[in-house]
């Protein structure tokens, strides 16, 4: 699709495309925030504690955070529509098996092949939008994506709480509820969404992807990470020798890709090429900071409204019900004003507005009113947020062709979802939230204890990608040429 055959913004095929595109999308991102409302039941049902729950989250995130650059890579080879639909229809498939699972192993399996289904939707859904738009069509299409598929992650929990009330076993119903948004993007994203062909030549399928990359990928990062959600279980030495051997297998996916850069057989999973583009580096450097600070803030905030402050689960989900209201008015305003006055002022400004919503959140106590604590913090963030997730998405996608959109929002959605799964690891550990017994997600002041620290660090980290976007974009990055 040329230019000049590009989509025109408010077209019937146009809505319709963004439809798809953001129903796909937004079921990965729905099912990365779901899953913190419905821990306390998954956790009450099927046993394991708190490492139990953060495989849960962690297993999805895992495969889809190294797995996204396949996807993305299989999009432009094959093409981006087909590739679009096989994940859907697999994630479909996925959440019948989370929903069915009997064991807490079981579970964590099935969250995994969620991942995988995500990791080829997700980058492909941007990149069907990035080839079909064009000027500052493109940038309000991707602004309300990154808007209206994050309403998802906002939406999630207030869903999740309404079928986790239902009935004792209703956390199986947070993951069942997917099959009809399934449906529905299939059919709408066969009917209008352009087919745009892929660049696969005659050579074997399996000599054109980057198969040892992604497996390399999830090896290392499991090695790496796994430990430290099970530091409570493993000897020191154990966790020395596996997470040794995770860095070692990330240090060869570096010369693996380096080496598929020179020869192209099969194209890099990582195409290093793309980093030469100075807007598309910087981006994804505020998206690793940003998002990491984000995803720990989604999960925590939860846990601890239930868990420490005793709301259950269908008010904690509405709690955060102002952040969706936000991201659904104003992230299509926030694509067209990324156009016309650049990333630097929106991505300073909205991620030091987020830590201070995170500060307000973290300072809630027992006994205080909603409106007055919780209710403050979540409309904060709101507004910082809206301004941070889809201008950071489109700046990293500004200068990047239609035959790279798969391979490079593969990489910036990858970036995302691995900035996420080192901070729920890291920043609750450092925080003191996993030092909670083994057995039990700990209650009360604890767990509050723990969970303030948490808030106080991660919003840190996102006032310094605040700043660093500050001094690293500069005035005219992100705007429409």
């Amino acid at each position: 699709m040329t230019e000049a055959q590009s989509l025109t913004w408010g077209s019937r095929r146009a809505r319709l495309t963004l439809t798809a595109t953001i129903l796909g999308s937004g079921l990965a991102f729905l099912d990365s925030s779901v899953v913190a409302v419905a821990s306390p039941r998954i956790e009450a049902d099927l046993g394991g504690g708190l490492p139990t729950l953060q495989w849960v989250t962690n297993g999805y995130l895992l495969t889809l955070g190294a797995l996204v650059l396949v996807g993305g890579a299989l999009g432009d080879l094959l093409g981006k529509r087909r590739i679009f639909l096989v994940g859907v229809a697999a994630f479909g498939a996925a959440s019948a098996l989370c929903g069915l699972a009997p064991t807490a192993e079981i579970l964590i399996i099935a969250r995994m092949i969620q991942g995988v289904a995500a990791a080829l939707m997700v980058p492909t859904s941007l990149a069907l939008l990035n080839s079909t738009f064009s000027g500052r069509d493109r940038a309000r299409a991707i602004g309300a994506w990154s808007g209206l598929a994050g309403v998802f992650t906002a939406v999630g929990p207030f869903i999740g709480g309404l079928l986790v009330d239902t009935s004792p076993a209703g956390w199986r119903w947070v993951f069942l509820i997917n099959l009809p948004i399934v449906v529905a993007a299939i059919v709408i994203a066969r009917t209008a969404v352009p087919s745009i062909p892929g660049t696969r030549t005659s050579q074997p399928i399996l000599s054109q992807v980057d198969i040892i990359g992604g497996m390399l990928a999830v090896l290392g990062l499991g090695l790496l990470l796994g430990p430290l959600i099970e530091v409570e279980r493993l000897s020191p030495i154990a966790i020395a020798i596996m997470m040794c051997g995770g860095l070692a297998l990330l240090i060869a996916l570096g010369f693996v890709e380096r080496h598929r850069g020179r020869t192209r057989k099969p194209p890099p999973m990582i195409n290093l090429q793309l980093f030469t583009l100075r807007t598309f580096s910087v981006a994804n450097i505020v998206t690793l900071v940003v998002y990491g600070s984000l995803s720990v803030a989604f999960f925590l905030i939860t846990i601890a409204l239930q868990q420490g402050i005793g709301y259950s689960a269908v008010a904690a989900g509405a709690a955060g019900v102002p952040v969706t209201i936000v991201l659904a008015a104003f992230s299509s305003k926030a694509g067209g004003l990324l156009a016309k006055i650049g990333a630097r002022p929106m991505l300073t400004i909205g991620p030091i507005i987020m830590a201070a919503g995170m500060v307000i959140l973290g300072s809630i106590r027992p006994g205080q009113s909603y409106w007055l604590s919780v209710f403050p913090g979540f409309v904060v963030f709101a507004i910082g947020l809206v301004l941070v997730v889809a201008p950071v998405t489109a700046t990293a996608l500004s200068d990047v062709g239609p035959n790279e959109s798969g391979a490079a929002s593969g990489i910036n959605n990858a970036v995302a979802r691995i900035a996420g799964l080192i901070a729920i690891i890291l920043i609750p550990l450092a925080g003191g939230l996993a030092a909670s017994q083994a057995d039990s997600l700990g209650t009360g002041e604890a767990l509050l204890s723990g969970y303030r620290t948490s808030m106080y660090i991660a919003a840190g980290v996102c006032l310094f990608g605040g700043l660093l976007a500050l001094v690293t974009f500069r005035r005219d990055d992100g705007k429409a040429s």
